[in-house]
């Protein structure tokens, strides 16, 4: 069976029923699950700050829920109209966008302190029509200039990709090189033909290309269908420095999100109080 991005353009090849199909799809769930996981690890961002993510190609939102889980404030952008109705419709918490990436950002500069996209940047790789602006040079040029300009300074941007040559890594790179970032490609489990995944780290400022790019995972490759260092990682997200389970969204991380949806002009939020974050009684 070919690939998706070979079938169709996503926006027609993830119709309702497609749409729908792969959202309630278990196994997409958990995979997309790890490498939202894996792509946060890599984006290495400040703890305990809500920092502003831009989730590029979000689809239904199944990362968007796990960057609410981290306390997140996101947006998400995506060509799919119908990925979209169905994160609306899973009253995902982000903010979403009708886009397609290959013609560039709109947003104000600087906008955003991180990025991710989980298995989108290969669909900019086929050219839909014979025009100039479509093919896929024009299209990543487009992607990358605007995304260095909607990010922030200094931060990182974190795209894990499905290429299917090395040239095409070799384009990618150079490409968003030439769009002012630095980094480079980040390989987890590179000698396993199941686990292998690729991701194209990036830095905005901060030293630019003189900063280490991270390593990829090696050694055991799958453990009953979640890598070895997901679980580990699902047991240090899980407690505190004092071996407690943490509360994700305890009284000053409340504070903080209202505070940032404030000077982001969010209409209608609930004024602080000595109730805010409070634990209410269970009702039986």
């Amino acid at each position: 069976m070919s690939r998706p991005e070979l079938q169709a353009p996503p926006e027609i090849y993830y119709g309702d029923t497609e749409a729908k199909k792969y959202t309630q799809n278990t196994r997409n769930q958990q995979i997309q699950a790890d490498m939202t996981y894996r792509a946060l690890e890599l984006l290495n961002m400040p703890i305990d700050q809500p920092g502003y993510l831009l989730d590029i190609g979000c689809g239904s939102g199944l990362s968007g829920e796990i960057l609410d889980e981290e306390g997140y404030i996101w947006a998400g952008v995506d060509i799919a109209p119908s990925m979209l109705e169905v994160a609306l419709e899973r009253e995902v918490e982000g903010d979403l966008f009708l886009q397609d990436i290959g013609q560039g950002f709109g947003f104000r500069p600087g906008s955003f302190d991180g990025a991710i996209s989980i298995s989108v940047l290969q669909w900019l790789l086929n050219a839909e029509t014979s025009h100039p602006t479509s093919s896929p040079p024009h299209r990543l040029n487009r992607f990358f200039t605007t995304l260095h300009s909607a990010m922030r300074n200094p931060s990182r941007v974190v795209l894990q990709f499905y290429p299917s040559s090395d040239d095409q890594i070799q384009l990618i790179t150079s490409i968003a090189q030439r769009a002012g970032f630095g980094g480079g490609i980040v390989v987890d489990y590179p000698n396993s033909k199941k686990a292998k995944k690729v991701f194209l780290c990036l830095f905005v400022g901060g030293g630019g290309s003189k900063q280490h790019i991270p390593e990829g995972l090696q050694g055991e490759e799958q453990e009953d269908d979640k890598a070895r260092f997901e679980k580990r990682r699902d047991r240090e997200r899980s407690k505190s420095a004092n071996g407690k389970r943490k509360s994700l969204k305890d009284r000053d991380w409340i504070l903080k999100k209202k505070e940032l949806y404030r000077k982001r002009g969010k209409e209608g939020v609930p004024n602080d109080s000595k109730f805010t974050g409070r634990k209410r009684k269970a009702i039986f």
